[in-house]
């Protein structure tokens, strides 16, 4: 039986089983990086507040849009912050300080968020939908750079 987009809802159900688990791990880290932002010290504060800041307004954005895909293909996202610290792979981090420690974690969450949007991704493309596989997509790539440029900034 097909859903109202054409999909396969069998398949879908896996898929949105899938995108609500990068859902959740979206939220601690978003969360995550707000805290970053707000309390970072030391002689980095100027630079690293600003990319938490961009950070934080690129992952509000995706955890709307993988949101609404869920709701898309006919599912309920999660959307208690029970739900995603029950979920999440990402821990919550708290007061982390310093420079060195805020990107490196940062980095770690988004190795855990590309390893949860390749598997949504392989599973998007079994079911069909080019849809989730370009969201997938553009997650990844940005989020490649990204740990490209932190591990950049964090090299001794």
């Amino acid at each position: 039986m097909k859903n109202s987009i054409g999909l396969d809802k069998s398949k879908v159900k896996t898929l949105t089983e899938k995108l609500n688990d990068l859902l959740a791990n979206y939220q601690l880290y978003y969360q995550n990086l707000r805290g970053f932002h707000w309390n970072l010290k030391g002689n980095d504060f100027f630079t690293l507040h600003v990319k938490f800041e961009e950070l934080y307004n690129a992952a509000q954005l995706s955890i709307d849009e993988i949101a609404e895909r869920i709701v898309t293909l006919e599912a309920v996202p999660l959307h208690t912050y029970s739900d995603y610290v029950k979920q999440s792979s990402i821990k919550e981090y708290k007061n982390v300080t310093s420079s060195h420690e805020t990107v490196s974690k940062t980095v770690e969450n988004l190795k855990i968020l590309i390893d949860k949007e390749r598997d949504a991704l392989k599973i998007a493309d079994e079911t069909g939908d080019e849809s989730t596989v370009d969201m997938m997509t553009e997650l990844i790539r940005f989020q490649e750079k990204t740990i490209w440029m932190l591990n950049s900034f964090n090299h001794k």
